[in-house]
């Protein structure tokens, strides 16, 4: 993975000046209002091209400064051939990439706990893009463990941005190495997640910087493909889907206006169409255990070969990936009268802090990872899902339409969204695939903007991940 080395402007009006007088605390807000002003006018230096359309129209009528100048397919040109768009570069850079003056990079060490909570306060305050500002969302340390320390985790490839005055960690983005079947070739590429700047520092759009140095340091262990989702159109989409969300507690969903209920409805009438069965119904479901860890690696690699982008697992990626944490990861199988496994299901979870309600703190959601079912009926697995979903707790289902998960939306009551979720390869062109196509699982931090109508999209442009 390559990005152009655009250099930085080097303007007086734009750089941050160290202060010589020592801030107490480690709050951004804490700085003077000055000092943040040149804050956000060094990060100016870098910002990206405005407007990015999120629909083909709009697309096609857009001027891409940035993405003109990387090794993915243009807009509109018939693709047919398989392959990298450009080889492995000759010579990597070895310095990082400059930050204005009064900033500097940190390889943040997830293992130790201040540092782990401190990546938590920085994603949780500004990892979305704000509107009416009702909802934040509320990353737990076990999630961000989960989501970054998977297995043959590269600690180099979390990288941390912090102002010097103060050392507040101010920007952060991380990869992971995952492999992945495109059509009948298979690929090590990058996943890049939590791409994230306080919202002091950005203006407009998410700055390169932060990728290009990402870039940088996965070029160093030959690695040169991503594959990445956004919610706005870039050149150019492998893949097109939507989200879809399944109300879980209409009653809390109404009070906080979630945008997944149905607005035509009263509350009676969305409690009595959002009725789920008290008992599941397919014979054998039962929660994942470490023994069962083989019987999925096996079904999941079985149902790979049906689809033109998916992983490729290995027995420790299925135990790090769905066996169950509690608030994290929750995953069930289904189990025949001689042992075999025959079906399962796996979800996520993750929060949103509900702001200035006078009731409701927090929104609770699931999100679908994956489903195979061999044996029972996908419709019969998924409404029982929804049972075990909402005695968990949870709030709102959502799902993505690929694999097969248009066979069971519309039949259990799932509403369509307004989000669109576009798949990209970079530095890889290849045909474009239908939705049912594409394999869904380790879409872990694509939730993000998808959740709530107060996330909306903001910097996934450069959200790569599977």
């Amino acid at each position: 993975m390559s990005f152009s080395d655009e250099k930085l402007p080097d303007d007086k009006n734009g750089s941050f000046k160290k202060s010589k007088k020592k801030k107490k605390g480690d709050d951004l807000d804490a700085l003077p209002e000055n000092k943040q002003q040149e804050i956000q006018r060094a990060l100016h230096l870098f910002s990206l091209e405005p407007g990015l359309p999120k629909t083909l129209q709009q697309a096609k009528k857009h001027t891409y400064c940035f993405w003109d100048t990387q090794p993915v397919p243009k807009l509109g040109n018939p693709i047919t051939t398989h392959g990298p768009i450009v080889e492995s570069e000759a010579s990597i850079r070895k310095e990082p990439y400059s930050l204005p003056q009064g900033f500097s990079w940190d390889t943040l060490d997830l293992s130790s706990p201040p540092v782990l909570k401190e990546l938590c306060s920085l994603l949780n305050e500004n990892y979305m893009e704000e509107d009416d500002n009702t909802t934040r969302f509320d990353f737990s340390l076990e999630y961000l463990q989960w989501a970054l320390q998977p297995p043959n985790w590269v600690a180099h490839w979390h990288c941390g941005v912090r102002v010097d005055a103060n050392k507040k960690l101010v920007g952060f983005i991380a990869a992971v190495p995952a492999d992945v079947r495109i059509y009948e070739m298979e690929r090590r590429v990058v996943q890049v997640k939590f791409l994230c700047v306080h919202k002091k520092l950005r203006l407009k759009r998410m700055t390169p910087v932060l990728i290009r140095e990402l870039a940088r340091r996965v070029n160093q262990q030959g690695l040169c493909q991503a594959v990445y989702t956004t919610g706005i159109v870039l050149p150019t989409p492998i893949s097109s889907c939507r989200l879809w969300h399944r109300p879980l507690n209409p009653r809390k969903m109404m009070e906080v206006n979630h945008p997944a209920l149905r607005q035509s409805m009263n509350l009676q009438r969305a409690l009595k169409f959002n009725r789920l069965p008290e008992v599941t119904k397919v014979q054998g479901l039962r929660s994942m255990t470490r023994e069962d860890i083989p019987g999925i690696h096996s079904l999941l690699q079985t149902n790979f070969c049906k689809f033109h982008l998916s992983p490729i697992l290995s027995v420790q990626d299925v135990e790090h990936l769905s066996l169950p944490r509690e608030n994290v990861i929750d995953t069930y199988v289904v189990e025949s009268d001689n042992g075999a496994l025959t079906d399962i299901v796996s979800f996520y979870s993750f929060s949103s802090r509900v702001l200035n309600h006078p009731v409701h703190t927090s929104l609770r959601g699931a999100r679908l990872l994956y489903v195979v079912s061999t044996r029972s009926k996908l419709v019969d697995l998924m409404e029982d899902t929804l049972v075990l979903a909402k005695s968990k707790g949870f709030d709102v289902f959502s799902a993505i339409d690929v694999m097969d998960n248009k066979s069971f939306l519309e039949k259990l009551k799932f509403s369509v969204s307004d989000q669109s979720v576009h798949y990209y390869l970079y530095n890889w062109m290849c045909p474009n695939m239908s939705p049912d196509k594409v394999f869904s699982a380790l879409m872990l931090q694509s939730v993000k903007s998808y959740y709530c109508h107060s996330l909306h999209l903001h910097a996934m442009v450069h959200h790569f991940i599977v």
